[in-house]
């Protein structure tokens, strides 16, 4: 007797249920885009218990003849496409004919259908693939499908779903990028009497964004139009300042669907060039409009993944349009903003930025600075001094208060001592005080004999602002003066950091943030693990959280930043350790207060910086692994210069030889 036999059309569909439901997401996604595919300008989704419960789709489109109906509910049944033709030409997001099918196969499911054209409509009930009941019905036009009891007759598949607010927040995604792509529909999404999400349908794309991830973000957007002969580039990106811990706030549309490709991706963040940080991610919207004929999306029965036949040609088209229109904007930061994390209020308070190692104040150059004790009770935060004669006020006592004793890394340790009691002028990086204070050691070694194996180095000069030169009894070295004093920054913050206690900071300005839905309910359902790190965090409002308090060892000024830090981190990877974060952060503000390029210094500051590395851990590496400084020994240069002759040429040779 033979083994091989056909599978029932329940099996089959459940089989087929697997690889197209994986989760109350993938329903909504298959239903919502049936709705889009019908011409519907409306859609409503509601969910209850995060899918498992109910879901419901609610459109204004076409709707469905009731002859049809069905037939709608047999494995690879579609309206979108009839020959082999069809499907290298494809325009509508569904085709297989396997979504309504593999739904109904895993749950209980009604529809409510009327045509505009069909004196009435048709209320056809199916559960687990085997029909209930077909009635006559009347309704408004267009098509209602709820479906019940998900995945109630396939336990497997049920046990790994994860926590409701997880899946809800992966509803609330897919929905986030279905009205990306389709701005003249209006979408609303309701979770549990809850409103997720409510779009207008005005075709306006830059008020979709700022309806999912709010006003302040879709202001710094930049909008982006390129073409060739084969692809239309359409879209929004951010501005360098506003970027993410992760890709997820990227979406690629492709004719209108939503795509995950890696290429592409990389390509808008190549545009960028060198204006993204280390580990950042830009957000923004990209349309890309082609001939369906470039593309296949039969790779995936979920088609999120599409082959592109010109991927090359379309990664470089992005690359450029981005270029070029970041190169018509002004992409200086605020300064005020950057140092202190909020907007100036006024240009006349707005601070002069000054090298890291300069004491910020407002004596005369050679002065010894006073003991100064600073009122904290006095009413200072507004002071501001903008003409001469406030010079001989009290203005200036009150501001030298406020700012003495204000916490500044030290960049050069041994150099903070020496200059106690010296004011810098907050205008430059060297002075006559500053050589005056530090000539004795300009012709000392910098550093002595360490335990750790570095050599003992004579600093010899500057490179263009950006790299120093030294040398020891044998080599040569070239040190890159940002990636020695990341290094240096990077222990000095992962001990202070590493030593704080669980102390809380209240805040008189609470720090609103705002995220899309989805992410909200990502934060909600993470809250405790935000509490364990010391971060109370609070919803404030459908797109918005507020924190109120935050741990002491947070970085003053920066305190706006590493919240988003720590919330990005949970929402990319699921979990957060104050050990894991901490290290993060020391990497963090050591790149942000470290020296740049094209920034000179003097002998004396060199040689600190040199003596500082010596003195550090790990001086070999910054703390994103890139090297600090690499060696030349002598005999290498010796053969770069033709010194070390080839074995058989005698050195009388070389000696008399006439050039």
């Amino acid at each position: 007797m033979g083994k091989i036999h056909e599978l029932s059309n329940l099996l089959a569909n459940q089989i087929a249920a697997g690889e197209v439901i994986e989760r109350p997401a993938s329903v909504v996604k298959e239903l919502v885009e049936n709705a889009i595919d019908s011409g519907a300008t409306q859609i409503e989704v509601v969910v209850e218990d995060a899918g498992e419960a109910l879901i419901r789709v609610v459109d204004n489109g076409a709707g469905i003849d009731p002859e049809d109906v069905p037939l709608a509910f047999t494995r690879h049944a579609t309206s979108k496409i009839v020959d082999r033709h069809d499907l290298f030409n494809i325009m509508s997001l569904g085709f297989r004919g396997e979504a309504l099918p593999s739904i109904a196969a895993i749950a209980d499911v009604t529809l409510n259908t009327t045509t505009h054209d069909a004196p009435e409509g048709l209320m056809y009930h199916i559960k687990g693939g085997k029909q209930v009941s077909a009635t006559p019905a009347n309704g408004r036009f267009g098509t209602v499908v709820s479906v019940r009891d998900l995945f109630y007759n396939t336990p497997a598949r049920l046990k790994y779903l994860k926590r409701p607010q997880t899946e809800l927040s992966k509803i609330a995604d897919i929905m986030n990028r279905l009205a990306l792509s389709y701005t003249n529909i209006a979408f609303t999404i309701t979770a549990d009497g809850r409103v997720l999400l409510k779009t207008t349908g005005n075709g306006n794309q830059q008020q979709v964004i700022a309806a999912i991830y709010g006003r302040e973000s879709a202001q710094k957007m930049l909008s982006i139009a390129g073409e060739d002969d084969d692809f239309n580039i359409t879209g929004y990106v951010s501005l360098p300042e506003l970027t993410r811990g992760s890709r997820e706030y990227l979406t690629i549309l492709v004719n209108g669907r939503f795509i995950k490709n890696f290429t592409v991706s990389n390509a808008v963040i190549h545009g960028y060039g060198s204006k993204l940080m280390v580990g950042r991610f830009p957000m923004g919207v990209v349309n890309i409009n082609t001939d369906p004929l470039l593309i296949d999306v039969n790779v995936h029965p979920q088609k999120s993944e599409i082959r592109l036949s010109k991927e090359t040609e379309l990664s470089a088209l992005i690359v450029k349009t981005i270029q070029e229109r970041l190169a018509e904007e002004n992409l200086i930061p605020d300064a005020y903003e950057n140092l202190y994390g909020k907007k100036q209020v006024s240009q006349t308070t707005r601070p002069t930025q000054t090298a890291p190692w300069v004491q910020k104040n407002v004596s005369e150059v050679g002065q010894a600075r006073p003991n100064v004790t600073t009122n904290t009770g006095s009413d200072i935060a507004g002071i501001s001094i903008t003409k001469r004669t406030q010079l001989s006020q009290n203005t200036v006592q009150d501001f030298f208060n406020k700012y003495t004793n204000e916490a500044t890394l030290p960049v050069f340790n041994d150099l903070e001592q020496d200059m106690a009691q010296v004011t810098e002028p907050v205008t430059t990086y060297q002075s006559s005080v500053y050589d005056d204070v530090v000539a004795q050691q300009e012709t000392l070694d910098v550093i002595p004999d360490k335990p750790s194996g570095f050599p003992e180095l004579s600093y010899i000069g500057q490179m263009h602002g950006t790299f120093l030169f030294a040398q020891s009894a044998d080599s040569l070295f070239l040190i890159d003066q940002h990636a020695a004093q990341e290094r240096i920054n990077y222990e000095y913050y992962r001990q202070k950091i590493g030593e704080v206690s669980a102390d809380k900071q209240r805040l008189l300005v609470p720090i609103t943030i705002n995220y899309t839905a989805s992410d909200m309910l990502k934060i909600a359902d993470h809250e405790q693990e935000l509490v364990d790190v010391g971060l109370a965090v609070t919803q404030f409002g459908p797109t918005t959280v507020i924190i109120r308090e935050h741990p002491t060892w947070f970085e003053t000024g920066q305190e706006e930043e590493t919240i988003r830090e720590m919330i990005d981190w949970i929402l990319r990877d699921g979990s957060l350790t104050v050990a894991k974060f901490r290290e993060r952060a020391a990497i963090m503000m050591s790149c942000k207060r470290a020296i740049k390029a094209n920034m000179h210094l003097s002998d004396s500051q060199a040689k600190a910086l040199l003596q500082s590395l010596s003195l550090a851990k790990n001086p070999y590496n910054c703390p994103h692994g890139r090297p600090v400084l690499t060696q030349l020994t002598l005999t290498e240069m010796e053969k770069m210069f033709k010194r070390i002759q080839d074995s058989h040429e005698k050195w009388e040779t070389y000696d008399n030889h006439p050039y």
